[in-house]
């Protein structure tokens, strides 16, 4: 006897599946960029002079307000993976709702540094009057406090590589869940006491 997969069920699957992908990349994407930071970009400021440093700064933080980062990397790590975690919710799996759970978790934590701390740091050097003499730009450049914008950064990667790992990982899981519920049997010889290929699971 062949089973055939509910279609509602089957699109259910589908959808969870897309949607685990997506914010496994956009997380990916922010991770990606925050780790730039730390390991290339404020280590490379911190070695030029006031003038340069107050200007790369502006420009760099005006360039990365985009909508790629801000649109689909912040925004969308946070909608793909709240809604990853309520998909599988409902369809209680729970194997990959923890992963994608705690993933969930390390993306908010990224999203409160970034507003409770760089944002407000990045302010004050952006609004800041245009400087003139040296000590103008000393004293702007002294507003963002790098050691801290630093660390911070180094905090917020951290999260977000480890919640990229979680939804990494949700995705094997996720993976060996629909094969295990496809796997033996489509056909049935007793007629009955056969497992069956559950879509819910795919």
């Amino acid at each position: 006897m062949i089973t055939t997969p509910n279609t509602g069920e089957f699109a259910a699957g589908v959808l969870r599946t897309v949607v685990l992908i997506l914010a496994t990349m956009t997380t990916g994407l922010i991770a990606g960029v925050f780790v730039n930071w730390s390991n290339t970009v404020m280590p490379g400021l911190s070695n030029v002079d006031d003038r340069t440093f107050v200007a790369a700064f502006r420009a760099l933080d005006a360039a990365i307000t985009n909508p790629l980062f801000l649109g689909v990397g912040l925004l969308g790590s946070l909608l793909f993976t709240g809604l990853s975690v309520v998909l599988h919710l409902r369809a209680g799996q729970r194997p990959v709702l923890m992963w994608a759970g705690t993933a969930l978790v390390c993306v908010l934590a990224v999203l409160t540094i970034t507003f409770a701390v760089h944002e407000p740091l990045n302010e004050k050097i952006r609004t800041a009057t245009e400087p003139g003499s040296n000590a103008e730009l000393a004293a702007v450049r002294a507003q963002l406090d790098e050691a801290m914008w630093t660390a911070w950064n180094t905090v917020r990667a951290v999260a977000a590589t480890i919640g990229f790992g979680c939804l990494t990982w949700a995705l094997v899981i996720h993976r060996g869940l629909g094969q295990a519920a496809r796997r033996p049997t489509e056909r049935s010889v007793t007629g009955s006491g056969d497992p069956r290929w559950d879509p819910r699971h795919g």
